[in-house]
């Protein structure tokens, strides 16, 4: 399983320095959609030219217009770029004819899906590569979590990889390797921590059964 961090309520100097200490060791930088609203493709692309080692996921949440968005996240240099699972599915497929014909990823969202299962299996046959269940930061505090929709669509999903988002943390990371994902993505928990270096570490130690 790879190790995917959240940057999300950072500026584009602070998470270069963050990235700084932990490139060699984090599978995935996300920048987040609350950076991104706020600085646009910026911090894509100067994490991108200044780490060109490191796999860049811009959490662009695209809803419509899949292919000039997902056209604009590729130029700025992103590896992966997400799309709702809510969307409809010519969105889906336009974001992910972007991303392909550059070479990049797809990552769907399934934040807010009703039918997270029946959603998950339309979305295995679409040729995305990667479904990611979410629990939304503003529903975490009722006590929601994303392991349960994880273990469902862990056992739908064929083609795409997994991955989950949602409150994880040091002592839940366990867990979403267990319940079948491919990817763990860790904000707070993370971003949070008084020695970032040392807290990446520990989450991979665990991730690789150290």
């Amino acid at each position: 399983m790879k190790l995917q961090i959240a940057l999300d309520l950072v500026d584009t100097n602070t998470a270069l320095k963050m990235v700084e200490k932990i490139q060699d060791i984090i599978d995935i930088v996300e920048i987040g959609t609350p950076m991104i609203v706020k600085e646009g493709m910026a911090p894509v692309k100067a994490m991108k030219e200044k780490f060109p080692q490191v796999t860049v996921l811009a959490d662009v949440k695209i809803a419509d217009g899949g292919a000039i968005e997902s056209g604009y996240a590729v130029d700025a240099g992103a590896d992966i770029v997400t799309v709702l699972a809510i969307a409809s599915d010519q969105t889906i497929m336009g974001a992910r004819d972007a991303a392909h014909k550059a070479g990049r990823e797809i990552y769907v969202d399934m934040l807010s899906v009703p039918d997270v299962v029946a959603r998950a299996k339309e979305l295995d046959t679409m040729g995305v590569d990667y479904i990611g269940v979410h629990t939304a930061s503003d529903v975490q505090g009722l006590g929601k979590t994303p392991y349960e929709e994880l273990r469902q669509i862990a056992e739908v999903v064929k083609n795409a990889k997994i991955a989950a988002a949602g409150g994880i943390n040091l002592g839940t990371i366990g867990k979403v390797k267990e319940l079948g994902a491919d990817v763990g993505i860790v904000g707070s928990a993370l971003t949070s921590a008084p020695d970032l270096r040392q807290a990446v570490e520990s989450y991979q130690a665990i991730i690789k059964g150290e």
